[in-house]
């Protein structure tokens, strides 16, 4: 096995393209690093609804430049069967280490295998790329991003020419497209042939804003904006200039694009301490919210002055806020969300007569339900524009919620007042997480099992009185990897992350709620019940 493991190695270095890389291998093999030579060649990185994302580094489980040409050769091929020869395929990128290298192989791969390639003009937004595909008229897209993972990641996202992220069966098939791919001698890279795309197409997406907004509407709410060194900043400044916001504060250690998040331990609006600069900024300007993307800023973060300080408002939050603004502004259409995301938006849909679905977990899901006028996920994720974008959005996003709260500031009113209107009429929909990050893969595996074999019966003193396990499917959702808990005014959701090694478990109470009296008993109650399922859940699953 060591031998054979020290031969791989040995092969895989033969046909590195990457300097770095080769250093870092003969390094290994030189050193005679078995122990990390097999966890680099025990395996190779999956392809599936994520595309890829992993750690960079040599080596078959991690992420570099060969195993992004294998990728691109899969792709291409899989195009090719397809009948799309010759068809464009569209390619973006963040700034993360490696993203434009990996950019450029991808447009090299593409060209040699005689379809016609096109690289966005520099670092850019996740949904610039998301839109280019449909208004471009490309047969595939391509987004080089490891979104908000920790710096030493970066991932491959993959598109179709409906502009929606892959789903199965496509995942499976460019996967064995991509495991067919033999040696990297037998992929054509040439130098040349591919086209780099000019601003005309930045301003097509900007342009496309427009559509987002409501005609007149008040544009006067003051924010701070951090891109939490992502590639955001440009985009959502010509954005909220062309819609005439006032200008945002930036916080200025996290506006420009830096690959190493210097200021975070992990660069997700979501994660504790991420925040912290842009609280701090806006104690000192004083808006009327806060707006963070992610890194690629396809997810879009609201914060708010509750009391005496400011507080992230949770993404089911958000996605009631847009919800209900949209309502009032006579939207139509389907309204959907992913399973992990709050009910109240099936009720907010339902009291406006609107269709509603729910779907599995992400927007490879959401953004092809049929008819979609509005899409959110619980993790910051909002579609808002369909049309427009058919992925999460997290520029326009932080264009419609600046709309409501100016309308809001014109009445008087705040973000938190609108969320206190709407827990009166459909009840306190209170919802948590119990997010797990690990190291052994092996935890996430043992937990599913042990409550699968062992399901509680109740949680916090409250009888589950349905449990289902996902990966049987249901009437109205394809198989995934999941368990679903209904409880008396209570619901969770357990699964493994598909892009980050964590388990996730979704918490969800209602509360009725008698009068904006009864909010503060409501809100009290709720976090109880929050604390104790949490508790509960946690014992029940070994974690």
């Amino acid at each position: 096995m060591q031998d054979d493991t020290v031969a791989r190695a040995k092969a895989w270095l033969a046909e590195d393209p990457d300097p770095e890389t080769r250093d870092e291998l003969a390094e290994l093999i030189e050193a005679e690093d078995v122990k990390e030579l097999s966890v680099r060649f025990g395996g190779t990185l999956q392809f599936g609804t994520a595309g890829l994302r992993g750690e960079l580094g040599a080596g078959p489980m991690r992420m570099n430049r060969s195993v992004v040409i294998r990728a691109a050769a899969g792709l291409a091929a899989y195009l090719k069967a397809k009948g799309r020869t010759g068809g464009l395929v569209v390619i973006g990128y963040d700034a993360r280490h490696k993203s434009a290298d990996f950019a450029r192989d991808t447009a090299a791969v593409m060209t040699g295998a005689g379809l016609r390639a096109a690289v966005l003009p520099r670092p850019l937004p996740t949904p610039v790329l998301a839109y280019a595909i449909r208004h471009l008229g490309a047969v595939a897209g391509v987004e080089v991003t490891a979104s908000h993972n920790p710096p030493r990641d970066n991932g491959y996202k993959v598109y179709l020419g409906d502009g929606s992220q892959i789903v199965p069966p496509a995942d499976a098939e460019i996967a064995a497209e991509i495991a067919a791919v033999r040696a990297l001698a037998d992929v054509p890279r040439p130098d040349s042939g591919w086209e780099t795309l000019d601003e005309s197409v930045l301003d097509a997406y900007l342009a496309r804003t427009d559509a987002v907004l409501a005609e007149g509407s008040p544009r006067t709410a003051r924010t701070v904006y951090t891109a939490m060194h992502g590639v955001g900043k440009d985009v959502l400044l010509a954005a909220f200039a062309r819609a005439g916001f006032p200008e945002p504060v930036l916080v200025a250690e996290q506006a420009e694009p830096d690959p190493d998040f210097p200021t975070v331990a992990f660069p997700n609006p979501e994660e504790p301490g991420a925040m912290d600069l842009a609280f701090a900024a806006a104690r000192a300007a004083e808006p009327d919210l806060i707006i963070a993307n992610d890194p690629d800023a396809d997810r879009c973060a609201v914060a708010v002055k509750d009391g005496a300080d400011w507080r992230m408002l949770r993404g089911d939050e958000v996605g009631a806020l847009l919800a209900e603004h949209l309502v009032r502004r006579g939207a139509r259409g389907v309204f959907a969300e992913s399973i992990v995301s709050s009910s109240l938006l099936g009720r907010i849909a339902e009291g406006a007569g609107l269709p509603y679905e729910e779907t599995l977990t992400g927007f490879k899901w959401i953004a092809r339900v049929e008819g979609l006028r509005f899409g959110y996920e619980e993790a910051l994720g909002y579609c808002v524009d369909p049309e427009g974008v058919r992925d999460k959005d997290g520029i326009t996003a932080a264009l419609l919620v600046t709309e409501l709260a100016s309308e809001l500031k014109e009445q008087g009113r705040t973000l938190l007042d609108l969320l206190d209107d709407i827990a009166v009429a459909y009840g306190l929909h209170a919802t948590d997480q119990l997010s797990v990050r690990v190291e052994d893969l092996s935890v996430i595996a043992n937990a599913m099992r042990r409550l699968r074999e062992q399901p509680p019966t109740e949680l916090a003193g409250l009888a589950i009185t349905k449990a289902e396990d996902l990966t049987r499917g249901t009437d109205r959702l394809p198989p995934t990897d999941g368990l679903r808990y209904t409880l008396d005014g209570a619901r969770v959701i357990v699964r493994p992350s598909g892009t980050e090694p964590k388990l996730k478990c979704y918490l969800e109470v209602v509360v009725p709620v008698d009068g904006h009296d009864a909010l503060p008993a409501a809100h009290a109650k709720a976090a109880e019940l929050l604390t104790a399922i949490k508790r509960d859940l946690s014992a029940a699953a070994g974690i």
